[in-house]
């Protein structure tokens, strides 16, 4: 499969790229990708909600009333979930764990099915370069606007660290950035287009394909 190249102005350069059947030209399977993508979000969530159980409850260590004569319910102590401001029963706790654990290399069959859907759907946009003289927003966001997709969630695949580009493209709105090594299913699901310097193939190609 062959992609387009364009330069940094938005327009269309005269080379091409024949992207790696490997990785832009695997068999879909929407199951796998869905099974894949939700076991990365839960990995990511991050355990907020904590409830106290009776025992945690402050309070309580003294029996309300006698057990008979009263009138009343037997009750051996106020911090009991059935009264107010007691325990909670069955509630959200930092213990709960969330995490699924994925083979790794049905994530990289998934992986590889994102990338060859943002190609087919031309939402791949391959660049010569990318570079920037200084880390200002205004510059990353010209290149951006030049290119098609305007006006959609993008995310930029760099091939290496670049501390210019990654500060000026933080702070642009609908626009994601990570290093090619790093991406994963949940990103490419989260981002409609999908914005890369050629030399970043290359490092996807070498961290994610099979070693022979």
């Amino acid at each position: 499969m062959k992609a387009v190249i364009y330069n940094q102005k938005g327009e269309k350069t005269k080379e091409s790229i024949i992207l790696p059947n490997e990785i832009f030209n695997v068999e879909m399977n929407s199951d796998l990708l869905w099974q894949v993508a939700v076991s990365q979000a839960a990995n990511r969530r991050r355990i907020i909600a904590n409830t106290k159980d009776r025992s945690e409850v402050r309070g309580g260590g003294r029996k309300p009333w006698r057990q008979k004569g009263t009138g009343r319910a037997r009750h051996g102590s106020i911090r009991s979930p059935i009264w107010r401001h007691g325990g909670v029963t069955f509630g959200p706790n930092t213990d709960t764990i969330f995490k699924k654990n994925i083979a790794k290399k049905m994530r990289r069959k998934a992986l590889f099915m994102a990338l060859t859907a943002k190609a087919i759907k031309e939402l791949l946009i391959v660049l010569d370069d990318l570079k920037i003289e200084k880390p200002k927003t205004k510059l990353m966001n010209d290149i951006l606007e030049k290119l098609p997709g305007k006006g959609s969630t993008r995310l930029v695949l760099l091939p290496q660290k670049d501390e210019a580009i990654i500060k000026a493209t933080r702070n642009i709105p609908k626009t994601g950035i990570e290093l090619a090594k790093n991406i994963n299913v949940l990103d490419l699901l989260s981002f409609k287009y999908l914005v890369l310097p050629k030399d970043s193939i290359k490092i996807i190609k070498e961290t994610f394909s099979k070693k022979e």
